[in-house]
């Protein structure tokens, strides 16, 4: 049974993405630990991949800077050892199927369970595929983030009724980055997940300001915020981790 229950027991969700490494994984541990100390009640962590399909320019970026520097997945496994000799929230993983199968699938997940990932998200595996990987998942305990688009329709029901840890809700078509406005019937969705499951919804990409954060959060049990995170990364680079702290409590407080 993973942790990720826990980010959503006192009311509403901030979730964070920060893209490891990204410019090291020293400004990392304290970007996370800023997140955390901040009120983010959850914190996705990205593993860099050469071809982030779900990615828009700015995660792209960090991806490439990211890369760029030599970080590799043993290296962030190390990284989320030390983090949680402090860090109690949950930490999902957010990666594409590619890393997890060169590394080799059991060998992968197995680590994320004894290092204290409770979670990870796979964009690019559609429900149809997911068997390549949830039943190594369950044997570990450690989730597996479905996703659900406005695309999805008629499968939200299906996906909602097989979901574990948390159900990530994309708000709009397209890729990650900060949107003006969200235009997606999202009401409408959250109502057939909460029709088929008692998982926890929340919703990301195109989250940036604290007003957007209080809607979503509104509608679904939490927000995800990505771009916003990593773009602070982008402009301070080490100086960042306190700015992604003060960053994360005005939203915390938004969704509240």
């Amino acid at each position: 049974m993973s942790n990720i229950k826990n980010a959503f027991k006192n009311g509403k969700a901030f979730i964070p993405f920060i893209t490891c490494g990204d410019p090291d994984l020293v400004t990392t541990a304290e970007a996370v630990r800023e997140a955390a100390r901040n009120g983010a009640d959850l914190i996705e962590l990205g593993i860099p991949f050469s071809d982030p399909t779900a990615e828009g320019p700015v995660i792209q970026g960090a991806n490439i800077r990211a890369l760029k520097g030599g970080v590799n997945t043993d290296m962030i496994f190390s990284f989320v050892r030390g983090l949680r000799q402090d860090v109690t929230v949950p930490l999902v993983f957010m990666t594409y199927a590619n890393v997890v199968f060169s590394y080799g699938a059991e060998r992968f997940i197995s680590t994320c369970a004894e290092i204290g990932i409770d979670g990870i998200i796979l964009p690019d595996i559609p429900y149809e595929e997911k068997d390549e990987f949830l039943p190594i998942c369950r044997k570990y305990g450690v989730d597996l983030i479905s996703l659900i688009a406005p695309t999805s329709e008629n499968r939200v029901s299906m996906i909602a009724k097989e979901a574990d840890g948390f159900i990530y809700l994309v708000s709009s078509l397209g890729v990650t980055g900060v949107r003006n406005e969200i235009s997606t019937d999202l009401q409408s969705i959250v109502k057939i997940i909460r029709e088929n499951t008692d998982v926890p919804c929340a919703i990301g990409f195109g989250i940036s300001t604290p007003e957007q954060a209080k809607k979503m959060a509104g509608i679904a049990d939490g927000a995800i915020v990505g771009s916003a995170v990593v773009k602070l990364l982008e402009h301070h680079g080490k100086d960042a981790p306190k700015y992604i702290g003060e960053y994360v409590k005005t939203m915390k407080d938004a969704v509240k």
